[in-house]
């Protein structure tokens, strides 16, 4: 039925679509009719401007429309079509005289705006509509006139649509070039003010494109901040000293001169840089005291000027920063009047300006920065509060990092001091092959970052030809930053944080000091964790077996038997005691006695399956629950544990100790279908193994009868 609905639905839309296009070929019908039985040639004129003015109204219409629709691209090529033929049979009479070609105009806009199925389809009905206006006006249709028209009109739709296409992508390509050459000035521009000494990232909610388009916001409008501020003291340097250039330069990382902000009525100066020894330039930055310049000579070379020197005077000052030489104010004159101690004075103090504003941005992205950095580490420290369990604190503290720095492969080590291992127990963005392996203490950055306390490498820059990471065999992927990361808590070595990333000098910033900050919050929660374990182990762990103890032996039986009941299942109870073993006790003393218990606990863990469970349920007596186990199969493993015991021995200070056991069987239901009635069950036939001579098995039966 519901197939049924969704077919008459896609019916019912289609039919929808379709009425508009049969009103076009309605419309091509009575062109065709005109072109075999003319009308009023005023009244087939109204026709073609009605024909031209819906065309209008449904272009408008597909122009403000959210969704395209195919039939609406059809209809639309369609209203054009019969426009064309109209006006080239209302103005030629027929299809074969000169305004024939306005039907290649009709197909070209056509292929401008249409997909390729509603192109195809217009062309074919613009086919149509010629072979009906020649069969109805001379009574034939030749085939050599239509096929050289069909090409043609294929071949000049695929040229448009090729060439429109061409067009709009080399036009996306320019516009994405001239974008991403903004966006690259504008971050060397926050780079040679040193805006960006480490990433500035947005809040978590934000999704990771929203937050990348914030950074790019914060460091456009901080630059934009800092260009408008030293635009305008350079402009206010023009009005108050009458110079025909003013001109911040901004030393960059490669020591060399690059225009900050200029102010000039020169039409075309050098983009530079500039060498910054040579000339006026060099003696600033070498006496870093103003140096001024007049007259000048035409064949003097100020190196912002591509041509002949125009300008007969010059003056330039440093600029500081907390008395750290960051770049040079120039200034010049036409006329060869020198720069007097006022005017010097006053360019000194628009340096100062210039530099109080980009400090004032620098501490205002700081601050921002800050207050990111601190919101980070807050849902960091707030999530690894609430993990509980190791693999929790792994799951937030790899998350958190990622969120940190730029990170594009992490993992996290935990290291055992009893047998010196480290094991991988998260990897992400890597060879998931890594996760679970293990590698012992070594001279790899990780044991080295974790014996030091320190992480490594210095710089956080990684050589896959000279570093170890894991060992020789297990490696992260080449990347050209690494950081490894010690998590230790009160000097007790618990793991490390291994984070790459495929940008150079990732690591290098404050995110670095951040990472420390995550890694030690780590290991605190990685310590509570453990902790959490222990105790969780000792409620429900008997401490000398390392098996289950009563009260969880209890929680484990209630929802075995739960399920037993279920599913209509069989479930069997062993109860295991050990021969004489007051005898052993008051024989041998009771650390031999523990020695006995320990091996019968380690029997029954090596023949137990996964699904069962046993437990030291006190004393010498074990107790376990086999899923899914008649009693047969129970009494397979009962015997399998008495043989085991029964050929083991112990050491008793120099002598041989030897011991059995006698296990009774209970089986649901049979035997009961509350654990308190199987328990039961299962003991009274211990005691018959024991009434019967002890080292047996026996199977509580259906008439509490006990079976050896």
């Amino acid at each position: 039925m519901e197939r049924l609905v969704s077919l008459f639905v896609s019916l019912r839309r289609a039919a929808r679509g379709a009425w508009p296009v049969l009103g076009a070929v309605l419309l091509a019908g009575v062109v065709a009719l005109h072109a075999a039985y003319p009308v009023d040639e005023q009244l087939f004129a109204g026709f073609i401007l009605l024909v031209l003015v819906v065309v209008g109204v449904r272009a408008w219409q597909r122009s403000a429309a959210v969704e395209q629709d195919v039939w609406r691209e059809v209809e639309l090529g369609a209203l054009l079509a019969v426009a064309a033929y109209a006006t080239t049979i209302h103005v030629d009479g027929d299809l074969d005289g000169r305004y024939y070609p306005l039907i290649y105009v009709a197909v070209g806009v056509m292929s401008a705006f249409s997909r390729p199925g509603a192109l195809f389809g217009v062309i074919a009905l613009m086919m149509g509509f010629e072979a009906a206006i020649r069969w109805l006006s001379t009574g034939e249709v030749p085939a050599m006139a239509l096929l050289p028209h069909a090409g043609f009109a294929m071949v000049f739709a695929l040229l448009n649509a090729l060439s429109l296409h061409m067009e709009v992508a080399r036009l996306r390509r320019a516009s994405k070039s001239e974008l991403q050459a903004e966006r690259d000035r504008i971050k060397e521009e926050a780079r040679s003010y040193r805006l960006l000494r480490a990433p500035v990232e947005m809040a978590e909610e934000s999704p990771p494109a929203s937050r990348a388009q914030d950074v790019e916001r914060l460091l456009r409008s901080t630059v934009e901040e800092i260009e408008m501020s030293v635009l305008l003291a350079l402009r206010l340097v023009r009005e108050s000293l009458g110079v025909h250039t003013a001109l911040l330069l901004w030393l960059d990382d490669e020591e060399q001169l690059r225009i900050s902000e200029l102010s000039s009525d020169e039409d075309v100066l050098a983009e530079g840089p500039y060498r910054a020894r040579d000339g006026i330039l060099g003696a600033v930055l070498s006496q870093q005291a103003p140096v001024c310049v007049a007259p000048l000579k035409p064949s003097y070379v100020l190196p912002y000027y591509e041509d002949v020197c125009p300008v007969r005077a010059v003056a330039a000052v440093p600029v500081f920063e907390h008395g750290v030489l960051r770049g040079v104010l120039v200034a010049d004159r036409k006329e060869p009047q020198a720069f007097d101690e006022d005017d010097v004075s006053l360019l000194e103090q628009a340096a100062h300006f210039c530099s109080r504003s980009i400090a004032n941005e620098r501490v205002f992205v700081q601050l921002e920065r800050t207050k990111v950095e601190q919101g980070q580490l807050y849902r960091a420290a707030e999530r690894l509060g609430a993990a509980i369990t190791e693999q929790d604190v792994v799951d937030v503290g790899v998350s958190a990092a990622s969120e940190i720095a730029a990170v594009d492969f992490a993992a996290l080590t935990l290291f055992d001091e009893d047998t010196r291992k480290h094991e991988i127990r998260a990897v992400v963005g890597g060879d998931e092959a890594l996760l679970d392996q293990t590698f012992t203490h070594n001279s790899g950055l990780c044991s080295m970052a974790l014996e030091n306390r320190h992480p490594l490498p210095y710089r956080g820059e990684y050589d896959p030809g000279r570093q170890i990471v894991f060992n020789k065999k297990l490696s992260p992927p080449e990347m050209p930053s690494l950081f490894v990361l010690p998590i230790v808590v009160h000097d007790q070595a618990l793991g490390t944080l291994v984070l790459g990333s495929s940008e150079p000098h990732a690591f290098a910033g404050s995110e670095r000091h951040l990472l420390e900050v995550l890694a030690s919050h780590m290991g605190v929660s990685l310590a509570n964790a453990r902790m959490v374990r222990r105790l969780e182990e000792q409620a429900t762990t008997d401490p000398m077996t390392g098996l289950l103890n009563k009260r969880a032996m209890l929680d484990v039986a209630n929802e075995k038997l739960r399920s037993a009941k279920r599913f209509g299942r069989k479930l069997s109870v062993l109860v295991a005691d050990i021969d004489h073993f007051k005898k052993v006790n008051d024989t041998y003393g009771h650390d031999v006695g523990d020695v006995v218990i320990k091996g019968l606990g380690a029997i029954h863990k090596r023949n137990k399956r996964n699904t069962d469970a046993v437990a030291r349920f006190g004393g010498e007596e074990f107790v376990t629950i086999c899923e899914e186990t008649d009693a047969e199969g129970a009494r397979l493993l009962a015997e399998r544990i008495r043989n085991e015991l029964g050929d083991a021995s112990f050491d008793a200070h120099g002598d041989t100790v030897e011991c059995t056991c006698s296990i009774g069987i209970a089986t649901f239901p049979e035997a009961g279908d509350t654990w308190d009635e199987l328990f039961k069950a299962a003991d009274e036939a211990l005691y018959q193994s024991k009434r019967g001579g002890r080292n047996r098995v026996s199977i509580h039966t259906r008439d509490d009868r006990s079976a050896a």
